[in-house]
């Protein structure tokens, strides 16, 4: 988002409300995915840190866990000029990659108490 941002974003910025909206296992089990993804960079609560959904969604007390993946317009288009085209080959890519990170969050289950 050039409008908006210095620099180059991370690819996949994983947003937890600072680590208020889900348990940290959860975080660190998407993470130590991520770090498999080796063509992506990823963090965790950099510039994006969930926006409402987090914070409003997230209650890890009463087990109900919330994360947010911002994806860096980068790793999917072609320009990040208008009318910004899409690389098929670069989504196709990222679909790829976002399979085992969902996959990683549905197997994921809190640790006993």
């Amino acid at each position: 988002m050039p409008r908006l941002f210095e620099g180059r974003l991370p690819d996949l910025n994983f947003g937890t409300n600072s680590g208020a909206s889900c348990a940290p296992s959860l975080a660190e089990a998407l993470l130590a995915r991520a770090e498999t993804l080796t063509a992506y960079t990823h963090v965790r609560d950099g510039r994006f840190k969930g926006g409402y959904t987090t914070p409003h969604y997230g209650q890890p007390a009463d087990n109900i866990h919330a994360t947010q993946l911002e994806i860096a317009q980068s790793t999917y288009l072609a320009s990040e000029q208008a009318p910004w085209p899409i690389d098929l080959q670069a989504a196709a890519s990222l679909s790829a990659a976002i399979e085992p990170l969902l996959a990683t969050a549905a197997d994921w289950r809190p640790e006993s108490s």
